[in-house]
């Protein structure tokens, strides 16, 4: 066997991991849907919660993580093992630790584009090993965000098109609080 067959075999046979980072403060279902098709790309799909506090989340990582654990298990179509992690480091970095080959972003408007550009740039900078995969947003949900939601449903505005009865239930729960 030849050093580049016996190099194709080793790489035929690695696992294909994918990571789509986000705050999910709330998971929508625009996050939902991307979350289905980088699925069909990757052999492992893990979806990263940032901790990031300095965004001020209106759930803890701890809550983000257990509602989108709920809401990808009740997810119909799944073409790979997803798995749900919270990452207090620099997206590149945990990327490289859980031997990621690529890093999905999604993509609404034009002004998305920008910023992920810029970070992709830095990314390959960081590590040029692990590629940034864009999945531009569906239609059906290109204007939604989740500081949209947050906002109309802190406004006792109707989110169910958004977001799935669980997360809307628990927004309802965050703002009755405060």
């Amino acid at each position: 066997m030849s050093y580049k067959t016996s190099v194709m075999s080793i790489e035929k046979d690695k696992i294909r991991i994918g990571v789509y980072p986000g705050t999910f403060d709330p998971v929508t279902k625009g996050h939902l849907h991307l979350i289905k098709r980088a699925s069909r790309l990757v052999d492992k799909l893990i979806v990263a919660i940032a901790s990031n506090d300095r965004k001020n989340p209106l759930f803890t990582s701890a809550e983000r993580l257990e509602m989108v654990r709920s809401d990808i298990e009740n997810m119909h179509e799944k073409y790979c093992d997803i798995e749900v992690q919270i990452f207090d480091k620099l997206l590149i970095h945990y990327a490289g630790d859980v031997n990621a080959a690529c890093i999905f972003r999604g993509l609404r408007a034009v002004s998305d584009f920008d910023y992920e550009f810029q970070m992709t740039g830095m990314n390959a900078r960081l590590e040029p090993g692990i590629e940034t995969v864009f999945l531009m947003a569906a239609d059906k949900w290109q204007f939604v965000s989740s500081s949209f939601v947050k906002e109309i449903c802190s406004m006792n505005g109707d989110v169910s098109e958004f977001v799935t009865p669980r997360v809307e239930e628990a927004m309802k729960k965050k703002f009755a609080k405060i």
